[in-house]
């Protein structure tokens, strides 16, 4: 049974006690549906070019901005790398249940028509070394390719019955890692790993998941990203303490976090913040499952006029929907 092994430093700790305040405060926050599309579509823009340009594609930012928008029906391969990551970003936006089938999903989304057939959502049948990038020397010996089907099905099983158990930062730090060590494709390993941990990072609980981009605090130092996350040597001769990696890896979600935190406040201007009386809408819908303009006339001393246009601000945000005619008029969440 796979055993990683780590422990919890002071380091590691601070950060996730941080993440976790941070979650709950986040959640308290609103954003207009309007809002969320955006903040989404530059969040997964940004995820693309991140991820691959860690994987060293040359495209710069802006062009990786042209192909999403226009969609090359014949694309080159650094543009068929950056379609191909946006489609799986868009398509885990739900997180599925995570099992071995769903890793190698994610695989022939991001290498789709990149590798031969026989490579694409297949574990590797074929020894493989990873070089420095710098020097082009041999760096570190996976393991035989005879034995990864049995580490991914090992690596998989840890995941499943450490769910209950691990925080998940933890838990998909541990995959991550683990992920790159085994090797288990003969390319592509790096944005499936990282496209599968952000599967299991959603179980942070927090409401604005999809707005987060880990990957972009990857590529902004490559070097250490690679040197905390990969191994030296043969795999065989290594026993690997996680703990480096655990605290760069909650480093990286509580900076996102952070940056996430700044760019929904920096959207809230004075019409688009929630105030107490809109929130006592919110929660009587959620105590009663509807609300009527008398309702709202006895939780705050507002005008039938002003309680009109605070109904109509929540509808605009995308927050409740009105039904019914004259007097029947009520209002529910929207679904």
């Amino acid at each position: 049974m796979l055993t990683p092994s780590f422990h919890i430093s002071p380091t590691l700790l601070t950060h996730i006690k941080r993440i976790t305040i941070l979650v709950h405060e986040l959640n308290k926050l609103r954003l207009s549906e309007t809002v969320f599309a955006q903040l989404l579509h530059e969040a997964q823009v940004t995820s693309t070019y991140a991820s691959t340009s860690i994987e060293g594609n040359p495209l710069p930012l802006t062009d990786v901005k042209r192909v999403l928008k226009t969609q090359p029906a014949q694309a080159r391969q650094s543009e068929l790398e950056v379609l191909n990551y946006n489609h799986a970003l868009q398509t885990l936006q739900t997180p599925p249940t995570f099992t071995a089938d769903l890793i190698l999903d994610i695989h022939r989304l991001v290498m789709a028509d990149l590798l031969p057939a026989h490579q694409i959502g297949q574990w590797r049948r074929e020894p493989v070394v990873v070089n420095d990038p710098r020097t082009g020397n041999v760096v570190y010996l996976p393991p035989d390719h005879q034995d990864v089907p049995a580490m991914m099905v090992e690596l998989v099983d840890f995941v499943v019955t450490q769910t209950e158990t691990l925080d998940p930062i933890l838990l998909a730090g541990m995959f991550h890692k683990q992920f790159v060590i085994v090797h288990p494709f003969m390319d592509g390993n790096g944005r499936t790993a990282r496209l599968a941990t952000q599967v299991l990072l959603a179980g942070m609980g927090l409401n604005f998941f999809p707005l987060l981009s880990f990957e972009n605090y990857y590529n902004q130092n490559v070097t250490r990203y690679f040197q905390t996350v990969g191994v030296y040597g043969n795999y065989y001769d290594l026993t690997p303490d996680f703990t480096p990696w655990l605290e760069y890896f909650a480093a990286g979600i509580l900076d996102e976090l952070l940056r996430l935190e700044k760019q929904i406040h920096g959207t809230q201007t004075i019409d688009t913040r929630l105030h107490p009386y809109h929130q006592a809408i919110l929660d009587f819908i959620a105590e009663h499952g509807l609300i009527t303009d008398r309702d709202y006339a006895k939780l705050a001393d507002r005008a039938k006029a002003t309680r009109a246009l605070d109904f109509k601000k929540l509808m605009e945000m995308g927050f409740i929907e009105r039904q019914g005619v004259g007097r029947a008029v009520h209002y529910v969440r929207r679904k």
